[in-house]
């Protein structure tokens, strides 16, 4: 049986504006074991964002229980929610976030910064290589794909070896071959055994995780397995 990576109990957030008080998450209450792969969808305005801030530690919620490995982040303070951000969590944006000015490996090298790990540019070329990139190491963003430039943000993203991968609308600026290619990277580090969690507005981006968390109106509405699920390297052959 799976450890529970991840603890969710009647997790609320607000915002405050003057005297103006905007309730965004209701209540939630789930859990996330290690190795899951679940897609977070609902509609604009449902706080799939908000959720998937908080989960990502870059927001904290204003009342309720977030336990992480069995600690619980509410009680954290900033220094040590950006440590376990850092080392625990990889982010992929839809926008990519790469900066042009540094070359391929030198963004993927970027969340080592402050880490006392020694061989920086070979664990960023290894996260490179993991993702079909190894031969582009001395390109700079402006010389890559779109696809490219995604599978180098997922290389970052990687290169801590995370616990845990968050994907924010990982397809969102890419053709569908190129999607494909990003989503079928995911779904091999779900089955190396990497949580990996995706917020997508995207049906068929959906398709492709274990299971689904859907939004509406800050409350948790649907919670359950996905069973038609697409399995992206197949789709991707096909597609030869």
């Amino acid at each position: 049986m799976s450890r529970s990576l991840i603890s969710i109990q009647d997790l609320k957030k607000e915002f405050v504006t003057g005297e103006i008080t905007t309730k965004v998450l209701h209540g939630l209450s789930f859990a996330i074991a290690e190795g899951d792969f679940l897609a977070i969808m609902g509609p604009s305005g449902s706080g799939k964002s908000t959720l998937m801030h908080i989960l990502g530690l870059l927001d904290t919620a204003t009342s309720g229980d977030y336990l992480f490995k069995g600690t619980n982040v509410t009680e954290l303070g900033d220094d040590e929610l950006a440590h376990m951000r850092n080392q625990e969590i990889g982010f992929v944006f839809q926008a990519f976030y790469l900066l042009p000015k540094l070359s391929v490996l030198e963004n993927v090298m970027l969340p080592l910064q402050y880490s006392p790990k020694k061989n920086k540019a070979e664990l960023a070329r290894t996260a490179l290589e993991s993702v079909g990139l190894g031969h582009r190491v001395d390109y700079f963003p402006n010389q890559i794909s779109g696809g490219e430039k995604q599978r180098v943000a997922i290389a970052r993203a990687l290169v801590n070896d995370p616990s845990l991968v968050f994907a924010d609308e990982p397809t969102g600026n890419l053709d569908s071959k190129s999607g494909l290619q990003v989503m079928s990277i995911l779904q091999e580090l779900n089955s190396q055994g990497r949580t990996v969690i995706v917020v997508t507005h995207e049906q068929e981006t959906a398709q492709h995780a274990k299971r689904l968390l859907y939004l509406r109106d800050g409350l948790l509405e649907k919670d359950e397995p996905i069973t038609n699920r697409i399995i992206a390297k197949e789709q991707t052959e096909l597609k030869k």
